[in-house]
């Protein structure tokens, strides 16, 4: 059974070979952002004999023809995710490295408008957070401040 990336790689014109339909599996499969390592180590439990070289060239070529989005998370490694319908923007974990995917419409509707005011039409865009966890004490504190501002705002 073919998976979304799969369809969208055969629709762009690619040969899917078997060593081809496994990577698109891998990624189609990963709710992280694997890079070509972790790509490569889940591949061979499908098929021992796919290389580094295999995964590096394949990548590259689906980031090509538009199927993969490949990101720069500062860590050193490239690492890649099916492109997806719908828009996203990630919160990175600088002490884990985890990547969290987000949608936040205030944030979208701040960005055209700033683009706007600023005489622009924005036709792509990527954000990314970079930050650390909240100490317990720091969450409360947020938790309060919030709090505050809530009742401050139900008050005018």
């Amino acid at each position: 059974m073919s998976n979304r990336l799969e369809t969208l790689c055969a629709e762009k014109g690619l040969k899917m070979t078997g060593q081809r339909r496994i990577l698109c599996r891998v990624l189609a499969e990963s709710d992280d952002h694997p890079d070509i390592m972790e790509i490569h180590r889940r591949s061979l439990e499908e098929d021992p004999k796919i290389s580094v070289a295999t995964v590096y060239r394949t990548m590259k070529l689906f980031e090509d023809v538009g199927v993969v989005q490949r990101h720069e998370f500062g860590d050193g490694r490239a690492r890649y995710e099916e492109l997806e319908e719908t828009h996203h923007d990630h919160l990175i974990d600088l002490t884990s490295g985890k990547v969290i995917e987000f949608v936040n419409d205030e944030i979208e509707r701040l960005q055209h408008e700033i683009a706007e005011k600023l005489g622009y039409k924005i036709q792509f865009h990527r954000l990314e957070l970079y930050g650390v966890p909240l100490s317990e004490a720091e969450k409360r504190a947020d938790a309060d401040k919030y709090a505050g501002a809530d009742k401050e705002q139900a008050k005018a």
